[in-house]
């Protein structure tokens, strides 16, 4: 009788919850990768940092360290939604709890709120529409705006990013030279940090202008997802 009424009906509302807990939790350990990757990434962007200030290389140190701010910007983002998908499961398990008892679901501005969220970060949009539909079956929230789920808060980002990335990097490449580099003009030469370097050879100099070319990429693909 279960599965003749699921083939008529499709799933019960506990069923779809249940399917949205699951994705929930697979959305929460994929955000937990990519913010192992960006903490990685991150990591040996700031070695590179360190060694382009040793060897007097402002431009290139500051090109790096600005990918550094974005990325850590962009690890902010991850972990506030991870938080956030959290929150909707501990608000799904009171829903199923409510369910048992009374045999019916609640309305929940929280998940309503939280999914609006959720659903304008790139990672999670596809996902957010299909949990979303789900939900919304299931009794528990009112179906989201098609702009409301298109809008994205990726230019919002940029444009606060450009206003504050001078400050940013500045401090990030004060962090890593010691404070050196970070009080110098953008124009100026370096301190000295550590023994003079000896002249490279110009296809040495073509290597490192590769290897910054390859960092930028791989930073940049981290923050589109």
């Amino acid at each position: 009788m279960q599965s003749v009424n699921r083939f008529l009906f499709g799933p019960t509302k506990e069923e779809r919850v249940k399917q949205v807990q699951s994705q929930l939790r697979s959305e929460q350990r994929h955000l937990d990768r990519e913010i192992r990757n960006i903490d990685t990434a991150v990591s040996k962007a700031k070695q590179e940092v360190k060694r382009l200030a040793t060897k007097s290389d402002v431009k290139s140190a500051k090109i790096l360290a600005r990918q550094v701010v974005r990325s850590q910007a962009q690890r902010n983002r991850l972990v506030t939604s991870k938080a956030r998908l959290n929150s909707i499961g501990l608000q799904l398990n009171h829903q199923l709890a409510m369910y048992k008892v009374t045999g019916s679901m609640a309305k929940s501005a929280e998940i309503m709120k939280l999914s609006k969220q959720l659903v304008k970060l790139p990672q999670l949009n596809a996902t957010m529409r299909q949990m979303s539909e789900e939900m919304v079956k299931a009794g528990i929230m009112e179906e989201m705006m098609e702009d409301t789920m298109d809008s994205g808060v990726l230019g919002e980002d940029e444009d606060e990013m450009e206003e504050e990335a001078q400050g940013a990097v500045d401090k990030v490449l004060f962090e890593l030279t010691d404070g050196k580099l970070g009080q110098m003009a953008s124009t100026g030469p370096l301190p000295d940090l550590e023994a003079p370097q000896p002249v490279q050879a110009s296809n040495s100099r073509q290597e490192e202008e590769e290897d910054m070319q390859r960092m930028q990429a791989a930073l940049d693909g981290l923050l589109k997802g």
